[in-house]
């Protein structure tokens, strides 16, 4: 064995032996090999070479592979899209319906939903009103206004309305009052109005007088429709009436007075009497004396007419029952 002689590390013998700089790389087996090929994939990464000039991309990275599969996938999704909207379009127009536009039946849904809310809103406040109005005296009868009276009075129109004063106007039953009122003899017919805001109008029609007749009681009063309506003295010039039972029923009466009403005002006027034992045979008595021969009440216009022509010849006896041939005698 060789005994060593204390000789300083790094040292052989009396020469130096030359120490290696830990700056310069250590050369191993194969990573030179790996240590450029990755530098070359680097390089083509960044598109770049050694010398900083720009190369066309030749290798696709992974980063720019993944943002190509996704571009491609989201074009691929808007094209099943585009392709399913056209698919159900085509089918809405065979069907023959029109083309759906999604904008307009949005505006039109809500204008609708607008339009709906109004309505409630205006139906509401109608109500409400209503319900104010009809229960509560603001809109109240406080005056009671009669009109178109003469012989009936006042009082007993209101006796006969029965309307107190102070009823809410949507309370008052117009129609029943019109009722009770047309229940008196002398009126014909009964308009009732409400006038808001507190008001009540009643308008009459009284029964006007055209023949009277004389009973045991005293005279009685009818009207144009033979209704018997009042009892007293008849106004002047009034004629009278002969016929066997006077009523709005009975025939006789109906076509005496309707040859009254289709005689002239002048003609009219001149009549005292008018008899109708049937109505094949009604008589005329003038205030004069003279008799008009009437016969049926058939052709009453066109009889009335031949009446005023002959009347103006002299003579007791007219005859128009037959009004193609009127005598006088």
């Amino acid at each position: 064995m060789t005994e060593s002689d204390g000789v300083a590390p790094g040292e052989v013998g009396d020469e130096p032996v030359p120490e290696t700089a830990a700056t310069e790389p250590i050369a191993v087996a194969g990573a030179s090999d790996d240590a450029n090929t990755a530098d070359a994939d680097t390089a083509d990464d960044t598109g770049t070479d050694d010398a900083g000039d720009e190369q066309p991309n030749d290798v696709e990275g992974p980063r720019r592979r993944a943002r190509r599969e996704r571009a491609e996938r989201r074009e691929a999704l808007e094209r099943a899209i585009a392709i399913e909207q056209a698919r159900r379009e085509a089918k809405r127009v065979a069907r023959g319906r029109p083309a759906a536009e999604a904008k307009p039946a949005a505006r039109g849904a809500v204008r609708g939903l607008k339009l709906f809310l109004m309505s409630l809103l205006l139906i509401v406040l109608t109500i409400g009103i209503g319900l104010v109005l009809y229960f509560t005296p603001v809109m109240s009868a406080r005056s009671i206004i009669v009109t178109g009276i003469g012989a009936v009075t006042r009082d007993e129109v209101l006796d006969a309305a029965q309307v107190r004063p102070g009823t809410p106007l949507l309370q008052v039953n117009t129609d029943g009052i019109a009722d009770r009122v047309a229940a008196i003899r002398r009126v014909a017919s009964v308009r009732v109005q409400r006038e808001y805001p507190s008001a009540l109008r009643i308008t009459v029609v009284e029964r006007v007088a055209v023949v009277v007749k004389d009973f045991p009681d005293g005279p009685h009063l009818f009207d144009r429709d033979g209704v018997d309506f009042a009892t007293g003295p008849p106004p002047p010039a009034l004629p009278y009436l002969d016929v066997d039972n006077p009523g709005p029923t009975d025939l006789t009466t109906k076509a005496a007075i309707a040859v009254l009403i289709a005689l002239r005002p002048e003609i009219a006027a001149q009549v005292g009497r008018i008899a109708a034992p049937s109505v094949a045979s009604i008589t005329l008595k003038l205030a004069d004396g003279r008799t008009v021969i009437w016969g049926t009440n058939d052709r009453t216009e066109e009889k009335a007419e031949k009446l005023a022509a002959l009347l103006t010849q002299p003579g007791r006896t007219y005859d128009v029952s037959s009004p193609d041939l009127p005598t006088v005698r």
